[in-house]
């Protein structure tokens, strides 16, 4: 990696520029790259809704839309989807390297689209087991829930505790990629409530940001707390 000072320097000196940031940043972002009059292959791989994809897209005479999926822990976990005209371009960049690329058919767009799926699931339920639990704690049947899960449901206890302890440090930046999701269903007339519960569910845990061993305590306090008593400036 090198600092070359200045976001000015680097559209001068870069053939291929890879923005990966908070989905609230990623318009900006890209608009502050395009006004400078970069003529590159710009590839926002930012989890954002397809339509934000497009809208970025459109600034750029060679864009590659892509959305990152799994962790970067070791060669196999982490994929790289993209799609438009130059992404097998792009994807040929890693060739060779732990990061797997995956090339999508449909053009920019689509691998937003794909990662906007996984997301909706991955953490669309464990916001959900999150507000389960801290409705649970709320009515005084936790241990009552916890019983039942045992017996019906196993796995989903330690499920929401991991919820709580991999999830709370990074919370402040799903929120905004849960409301991507909620855009991206509304887009198609679908029920788009589903992702607009759990960006707040994200917001309300923002608190956390980069604190380390979070407890599931901790997260259901943070839910239950009023509005008036939550920092909403994270």
């Amino acid at each position: 990696m090198e600092d070359v000072g200045s976001l000015e320097r680097l559209v001068e000196r870069a053939d291929v520029i890879i923005s990966v940031c908070p989905p609230a940043a990623a318009v900006d972002v890209a608009r502050s790259v395009a006004d400078i009059g970069f003529d590159g292959i710009y590839v926002d791989a930012n989890a954002i809704s397809p339509a934000t994809a497009r809208t970025i897209g459109a600034q750029f005479e060679r864009f590659v839309d892509g959305g990152v999926i799994g962790p970067p822990v070791r060669a196999g976990s982490t994929r790289l989807y993209l799609s438009g005209g130059a992404a097998t371009d792009v994807a040929a960049l890693w060739h060779g390297t732990a990061l797997e690329t995956r090339v999508v058919d449909g053009g920019a767009g689509a691998a937003s689209a794909v990662k906007v799926c996984f997301a909706a699931w991955t953490k669309g339920t464990a916001a959900l087991l999150l507000a389960i639990r801290a409705l649970a704690t709320a009515e005084g049947v936790d241990d009552a829930l916890l019983a039942e899960w045992a017996t019906s449901q196993p796995g989903l206890a330690e499920q929401s505790e991991r919820a709580a302890a991999n999830n709370a440090a990074k919370a402040w930046r799903f929120a905004g990629e849960l409301d991507e999701v909620a855009d991206s269903f509304a887009a198609h007339a679908l029920p788009d409530g589903f992702g607009r519960a759990a960006a707040d569910v994200y917001q309300r845990m923002a608190t956390f940001k980069d604190t380390a061993d979070t407890t599931l305590s901790a997260v259901i306090d943070a839910l239950r707390r009023p509005t008036t008593e939550r920092d909403t400036s994270t």
